[in-house]
């Protein structure tokens, strides 16, 4: 297969997202199109293509997984596009609210030639402004923290390592908290009927839902 087209890189990464959120699983079709916003249909047609491109091992009703080929496609487009995010945060300005869109603008259009000098540009970074691990140029990318502050213990303090949901509301909402990566704080209780979980910055006392807890992940300060 030539060199990958926009759409076939989104699927790629795509694939690559769902499947490291549980180790060792296939992505379905129906998370896929969830993802990306087509239906399951177009979604089997495309993941046929890269099974037959080398890129994917497709099996229907059980999902997808990456050939080695593919994984290097799709680590490569998420190493533009979190470097593109720090560098526009670091450079621009920009809120952690505001890169995820413009990263996906332009992770297409990058060559590897400058996405390298950004690395280096901006001092070989190992995250992302959302605390997602930077892929290196080789390929590897470093072990990630799982402990989300959900479950941290009560009477424990935390620091902030990474944000799952990187959507602009959920990342404004956080901001407005008083939330913001590698904060510290601690948790006070937690009310499993109600589903909050309470915690405090500083002197804030702040109140998070236990879906919202969930996206977050911490560890020891």
């Amino acid at each position: 297969m030539n060199e990958p087209s926009l759409t076939i890189e989104n699927y790629l990464k795509t694939i690559y997202q769902i499947c490291a959120r549980d180790v060792g699983s296939s992505a379905a079709t129906g998370k896929l199109a969830s993802a990306l916003n087509v239906s399951p249909g177009t979604v089997t047609s495309m993941l046929k293509t890269l099974n037959e491109g080398g890129l994917a091992n497709y099996t229907p009703y059980e999902g997808v997984q990456l050939t080695d080929s593919g994984r290097s496609v799709a680590l490569r487009v998420i190493r533009r596009h979190r470097l593109i995010e720090l560098f526009l945060v670091r450079t621009l300005r920009l809120s952690w609210d505001e890169v995820h869109e413009e990263a996906e603008n332009m992770e297409h259009a990058v060559s590897d030639f400058l996405v390298n000098r950004i690395d280096e540009y901006l001092g070989f970074p190992e995250t992302d402004p959302h605390g997602d691990p930077i892929p290196k140029e080789d390929g590897s990318v470093a072990a990630i923290q799982t402990t989300c502050l959900a479950d941290w213990q009560v009477g424990s303090s935390f620091r902030l390592v990474r944000v799952l949901d990187q959507s602009p509301q959920f990342l404004r909402y956080l901001s407005e908290s008083g939330m913001s990566l590698d904060i510290v704080g601690e948790v006070v209780s937690r009310t499993v009927e109600a589903g909050i979980v309470k915690v405090t910055i500083g002197e804030d006392a702040i109140t998070l839902a236990q879906a919202a807890a969930a996206k977050l992940v911490v560890t020891s300060p």
